[in-house]
Formats: structure tokens, sequence, C-alpha cells
């Protein structure tokens, strides 16, 4: 079996053996050709698909069939995943690294609208009402991402109520938040829409903690909320100098909560 750089195989054992043992349910066991370059120390990795929200509800039935129709690919940092317009034949998702949702403007500007994580998944829109991608994705790391064919994802939307439910929850809660994003970019303030914006992605950990996780470069803010990088920088390093804001390696912890809330709200 040839796989080109790009391309990560799907391997289905069909005998177990004591160097490589068959993948249990819900899990994929992908073959990484060494020219890729995906960086692992060992050439085949394990993806646990029930560690993904939208398919841990699924039967082992309809899990064998989302591993035999799943393929996998590689892509590099600031890679298109997907284009805007682009044929709606896939649903997506992200088993590693970052992606960005981004549109252009008439005048070519591009616009971050969200951000994408591990686990998550996109392009449901497209496969759902049968149109053209909304919206094009961009690697902002080297990324792996699962396609999972419409014909499939349609029949799992249709026979599994669990994972019926989780769309209907995913696409309210994406509603919601798209609505909360365009009340954030009607700000004329821009530091408060920085602001704002931190308030909007931060989320509680254990012990309380408000933190963004994987927190975007300060090009990629800018994107998002239609400002320059030099401007996010500067209101970050205010957040910081007051003690509300602390960075740590890849997230952003707020320490002061009700402080951050003041300033996005414009409280004096």
């Amino acid at each position: 079996m040839t796989v080109s750089n790009n391309e990560v195989a799907v391997i289905h054992n069909k005998t177990p053996s004591a160097e490589s043992p068959p993948p249990t349910p819900g899990q994929l066991q992908l073959n990484i050709p060494i020219q890729t370059k995906v960086q692992v120390k060992v050439n085949q990795i394990t993806v646990n698909l029930r560690n993904i929200p939208l398919l841990m509800g699924l039967n082992d039935e309809d899990m064998n069939r989302v591993k035999a129709d799943m393929r996998v690919r590689h892509f590099n940092k600031r890679d298109v995943v997907l284009q805007k317009g682009g044929i709606g034949d896939s649903l997506l998702f992200l088993l590693s690294g970052q992606l960005q949702v981004v549109d252009v403007t008439e005048d070519g500007r591009a616009i971050g609208l969200r951000m994408l994580k591990e686990g998550d998944f996109f392009g449901e829109i497209a496969i759902i009402n049968g149109t053209p991608r909304s919206a094009s994705v961009v690697a902002l790391s080297n990324v792996l991402v699962g396609f999972l064919p419409s014909t499939t994802a349609l029949h799992l939307f249709s026979h599994s109520p669990a994972m019926a439910n989780m769309m209907l929850r995913h696409l309210a809660e994406k509603i919601q938040r798209d609505s909360e994003f365009r009340a954030l970019l009607s700000i004329s303030n821009t530091s408060r829409r920085i602001y704002a914006f931190i308030a909007l992605f931060k989320k509680t950990m254990p012990g309380n903690l408000e933190v963004i996780e994987n927190l975007p470069t300060h090009q990629d803010i800018a994107m998002m909320i239609n400002t320059s990088r030099e401007t996010v920088t500067r209101a970050l390093l205010h957040l910081a100098q007051q003690g509300i804001v602390e960075k740590d390696l890849h997230r952003l912890i707020i320490r002061k909560p009700d402080e951050l809330q003041k300033l996005a709200l414009g409280a004096s």
C-alpha cells in the first residue's frame, strides 16, 4: 500500500501479534510513513475515537463503521485544510494540533472567526444543508485531521440518538457563541474589544482557575477581532502589568476575573 506525504493510512489488523496488538473498539491505529513531517518516536500512534465528544456515545457497530470509513491526513502549519466554496463531502475531526476558521472580506482581508482544538469537529453545515463550505480552515500548527464521508456522517446523524443529541447541542451553542462574537465585534473601543475577547473565550478549570488554553498568537487574535497585532500586544501587556492575567506556557491565566470583566464592560 502506498501512502503520499500528506496521507496517513488507517490500519485494520486482522491477526493479533505481540508487537502490534489489534485496536480495541473506538481506536484507529495510524501507520505514519517515515517521509512525512509528523514527528513521532515510533512508526505507529493510536488515536482513541472515544475521546472525541461527538463519537463517544456511539455503539460498537457504529464505531466500527466510523473506523472503516474515516481517512486521516497530515497538514503542515498554515496549510489550508478547507477552502471556502468547496464541496462539503466530509465531516472533519481535529485529531491533533490547532486550527483556525477564517473568512476573507471583499477587500481581501482575512478575518479569524473561531479557533478549533483537539477533539473538535467541523464542516457539519455544508453536509447538513448540502451547500458549499461557508468558510476556510487553516492549520495553526502541524495537524492530523480525520475525514468522515458525508454519507456515513448523515447516516449516524439520523440513526444514532446520542450523536444526534450532541449535534443539536453543538448547533445551539454555536448559534449562541456566534451571537456573542458579533456583539464583541460591535464594540468600537479596541482595548475593550480585546478584553471582551479574553473574557468570552476563557474556560474555568478545576480549582476555579480561569484560563485560555492554547492561547492564539497576537496576530491571530488581531485577525479575529479586526485590529492590529501591536494593539493586542499592548492590551495584554497592560493586563499583565495590572496582575489581571499571567502567561503560562501556552495558556493565559486570568488571575482577576472581576477586574477583567470591568474592563470589558468599560467600567472605570
